[in-house]
């Protein structure tokens, strides 16, 4: 069972949020929240698997909520997915950045958010396409200055390919399809760069291989 906890200031955005999420088999909503300090509350006390927060709230918004429960090791296993109604670019990065584990717009169709939240539950990486889009833009027109080679040095000839295929949105199964290798290495191969790189998700590997020079837009 998926456990999720929903936060946004609009009752009939969370009410229809719930309603898709309750009529799901696999998926319970454990509590709700209309801002963020009520909503880092709820998931201190629930512990969820996944928690679906609004990027502008009052009191703490959602990027102040998501840096706060990355920062806190006693909610390291709960994913984040920021939901916002503009997939505005700064959001993203600042999102991303926070250890949010997706970014989706409102207007995403029901059974894509569905996957979603069971894409989030899995530990792995989620951008709604469109936002996809305008971060290789984004990286396209304003390449990030380079991290350095410092990191990357510890991983693999393998983990680096891993972390490379990540950055271009495979799952799993494609990263071994593409490797010539079984899933679950490289699972493994992903999970062992994480650690290396102090990655709290997928997410956050994508954003490294990006800032490193790892993977430049044109990978893609």
């Amino acid at each position: 069972m998926i456990r999720v906890v929903l936060v946004d200031d609009q009752p009939l955005i969370r009410s229809g949020f719930r309603a898709l999420l309750d009529a799901e088999d696999d998926v319970e909503v454990v509590a709700e929240a209309g801002n963020g300090e009520e909503g880092l509350a709820a998931v201190r006390a629930h512990l969820p698997d996944v928690v679906l927060i609004d990027v502008q709230m009052p009191v703490v918004d959602g990027i102040e909520a998501t840096r706060r429960i990355a920062a806190d090791p006693a909610l390291a296993a709960v994913h984040v997915v920021i939901l916002t109604n503009y997939g505005l670019d700064e959001y993203v990065f600042h999102a991303l950045r926070a250890g949010a584990a997706g970014f989706l717009v409102k207007d995403i169709e029901p059974e894509d958010f569905l996957h979603a939240v069971r894409v989030a539950a899995r530990g792995d990486a989620l951008l709604a396409p469109s936002i996809t889009r305008r971060l290789i833009d984004r990286y396209v027109t304003e390449p990030p200055p380079r991290a350095g080679g410092a990191d990357l040095k510890w991983l693999t000839n393998r983990e680096r390919e891993a972390v490379t295929l990540v950055a271009q949105g495979l799952s799993n199964e494609q990263l071994a399809e593409r490797m010539v290798i079984s899933p679950m290495t490289a699972k493994t191969h992903v999970n062992r760069a994480m650690v290396k790189l102090h990655a709290r998700d997928r997410a956050q590997l994508v954003v490294f291989a990006y800032e490193s020079g790892l993977v430049a837009p044109r990978d893609r």
